[in-house]
């Protein structure tokens, strides 16, 4: 071994050894080990609070496309997805049997008014028979008859014709309204009908959506008891939360609360309504509506210093003595996902331990400090146990030296 090299060495593992033996004490793994925990005192404050409900999203009109007269499929006009408006055809059916049908409806009306026409003449005729005394009550009343024959005949003619010009023009299957496409299952050369299961397509109106989500009776109840009979108007704005987890960037508005509640689930359906002028909202798709609330001079604590058990929630409390004790307390449910809002078991004053409670066990006696206190301790031990790192590999490398 280099001599010169160890007697640099020498101070260094002096003085680190005189650091390693001060503190052979802590042996927590770079923690104080002092019983310092953080303690934080209960006070009154503002709080925001967000409830979140599973919803559906649906079009404000869903239609489903079914034709109204059967033959072969012959065009699709449209694509999957693509958007159309109102009148535009969608889908094209095979009218040749159709147009056959008119035109001989047509006939038969062409023929009906000849026919009136001559029963109008004959009847004349007959009149003016009837009046010289040349024939009698009888062949007047029959020609009268065959008028009214001939005028029936000439109101069903055109009710066939109206008919078969609506058969021709059904061929050419529509859209209701404005909207997106949705699937298409049929091809050209499919067979269709009016009594097909499967709709030819969907066409959704998505320029509003209607989002439908369920709150329980009790949820109901705190939300309106002070609204009068007005529930919808009860509601805040409300935030539409993607199934990406991302916010929609459009508030919506709650329109329409179920009068009802299914016994089975105890539940209320309710409606809200989002604008959706860039489509990005599709129908049949989820997300869940976001309900924020506000709670005045209430107590607020971090969710992490409690412990939950057995769907209670506990605190460790501090008494006077500086000795904890495991309590039970009751939170609002509806929170933030950070918070709680305490509504029994703490009141304003009490102290509470806010942080390292899986160490505590109830009657312990503790040394409270600040949160900032607490922090600076754990930082200036992990230096240590750093240190006490770099102390142990000089020692391996001095003692293969």
């Amino acid at each position: 071994m280099n001599f010169k090299c160890a007697t640099r060495l020498v101070p260094v593992v002096i003085i680190l050894g005189t650091m390693m033996f001060s503190s052979c004490g802590n042996r927590g793994g770079g923690l104080p080990q002092n019983n310092q925990f953080p303690v934080a005192t209960a006070a009154t404050a503002n709080a925001e609070m967000n409830n979140a409900y599973p919803a559906v999203i649906k079009g404000r009109q869903d239609v489903e496309i079914r034709p109204k007269v059967s033959g072969f499929i012959t065009r699709l006009c449209v694509e999957e997805g693509s958007s159309v408006r109102a009148g535009q055809v969608l889908v094209t059916i095979d009218n040749v049997q159709y147009k056959a049908a008119l035109n001989q409806a047509e006939a038969a009306l062409a023929s009906a008014k000849s026919a009136l026409a001559t029963a109008e003449l004959t009847y004349k005729n007959k009149q003016e028979l009837h009046s010289q005394n040349i024939i009698g009550d009888y062949d007047l009343q029959t020609a009268e008859n065959n008028l009214s024959t001939a005028k029936a005949a000439l109101s069903q003619a055109q009710a066939l014709v109206t008919s078969a010009r609506d058969n021709l023009s059904y061929c050419n299957v529509t859209s209701p309204s404005n909207g997106v496409i949705g699937t298409i299952p049929y091809r050209v050369g499919s067979l269709v009908s009016s009594s097909i299961a499967t709709p030819l397509t969907t066409v959704s109106n998505i320029e509003q959506m209607y989002v439908y989500f369920s709150m329980t009776e009790k949820q109901l109840l705190e939300m309106t008891r002070e609204k009068g009979k007005d529930v919808a108007a009860a509601f805040p704005a409300v935030q539409l939360q993607l199934a990406d987890g991302s916010m929609y960037e459009h508030p919506g508005k709650v329109q329409v609360v179920s009068g009802v509640i299914d016994q089975a689930t105890g539940s209320v359906s309710v409606r809200a309504d989002f604008s959706n002028p860039d489509h990005l909202l599709k129908s049949g798709g989820t997300g869940s509506v976001i309900i924020p609330s506000k709670a005045e001079n209430v107590i607020v604590i971090p969710q992490s210093a409690t412990m939950e058990v057995q769907n209670k929630v506990f605190v460790y409390t501090v008494g006077k003595d500086n000795k904890v004790k495991h309590t039970e307390i009751k939170v609002n449910p509806r929170n933030d996902g950070t918070t709680y809002v305490v509504t029994e078991g703490l009141a304003v004053g009490d102290r509470f331990v806010t942080t390292g409670l899986t160490k505590l066990s109830d009657g312990m006696e503790i040394t409270p400090v600040t949160e900032a206190e607490y922090k600076k301790n754990i930082e200036e031990a992990q230096k240590l146990g750093s240190i006490q790192g770099d102390y142990k590999k000089m020692k391996e490398a001095f003692s293969k030296k």
